[in-house]
C-alpha cells in the first residue's frame, strides 16, 4: 500500500472515532492540547498527520497508534509446515520457510541399524537432541547424544546418525552453507566414551 494512501485515510477515521464517542473539537482539543483549527484540518485532510499530534489522539481514543493510521497487519508469524516423511521411517518439519544461508529443521530419525552409512556433502550442521538418544558417527567419533545434548559439523566429514537403543530421537538440526558456523558448539567425546 502506498504512503499517500495509508495517509489519505487518516482524516476520515479521525473524525468518525471523534463521532462514535460523541465528542466536539473543543472536547478533543481541551483534552490533548491540540488546537481546534489542528484538529479541524486534520480531520479535512488538510493537514499532515504526524506523530505529535496522532499520539494524544489515540490515548484519548483508546486505540493503538495503528488503528489510527490503518497500518496494515502483520502476517501471522508462527510456521504452519507439515511433515514430510522419508523412506526409512523417519520424518522432517522444515523450521523456516522461505530461502537462505541457514535452514532449520526439526527431524524424527528412526534407528537405522548397527552398521553406519557414513556419508559427505557441502555444508555445516548443527543438531539438538530433544528426546530419545542420538547416535552419532562422525569421522573415528561413535557417539551417543542424549536430551539436550548438541553436536556442531563440517558436513564434509563422513557423517551418519540414527535414533538408537531400537527407538526414533527427536532433534532441531540447523544447516548452513559451508563454513556457516553457529554459536552453541559442544565438543565430541573420544570413540569409546559414549555414555550408556
Amino acid at each position: 500500500m502506498e504512503y499517500q494512501a495509508v495517509l489519505d485515510e487518516v482524516a476520515p477515521r479521525l473524525r468518525r472515532l471523534r463521532e462514535a464517542r460523541g465528542l466536539t473539537l473543543g472536547a478533543v482539543a481541551e483534552a490533548t492540547g491540540i488546537s481546534k483549527s489542528t484538529l479541524s484540518r486534520l480531520e479535512s485532510g488538510g493537514r499532515r498527520p504526524t506523530l505529535e499530534l496522532l499520539l494524544p489522539l489515540a490515548g484519548l481514543y483508546r486505540v493503538p497508534l495503528d488503528e489510527l493510521v490503518g497500518a496494515p497487519e502483520v502476517d501471522d508469524p508462527r510456521v504452519r509446515l507439515k511433515p514430510r516423511k522419508q523412506a526409512d521411517g523417519g520424518s522432517y518439519v522444515p523450521l523456516t520457510r522461505g530461502p537462505g544461508p541457514l535452514q532449520a529443521y526439526k527431524l524424527v530419525v528412526p534407528d537405522r541399524g548397527p552398521q553406519p552409512d557414513p556419508r559427505t556433502h557441502e555444508g555445516y550442521e548443527w543438531l539438538y537432541v530433544l528426546q530419545g538418544r542420538l547416535r552419532l558417527v562422525l569421522a573415528e567419533h561413535d557417539l551417543l547424544l542424549g536430551p539436550g545434548e548438541v553436536a556442531e559439523f563440517d558436513t564434509r566429514v563422513p557423517h551418519w546418525f540414527s535414533g538408537a537403543d531400537g527407538r526414533p530421537v527427536e532433534l532441531l538440526s540447523l544447516f548452513g552453507r559451508q563454513g556457516e558456523r553457529m554459536h552453541v558448539r559442544a565438543r565430541p567425546r573420544p570413540a569409546g566414551a559414549a555414555e550408556g
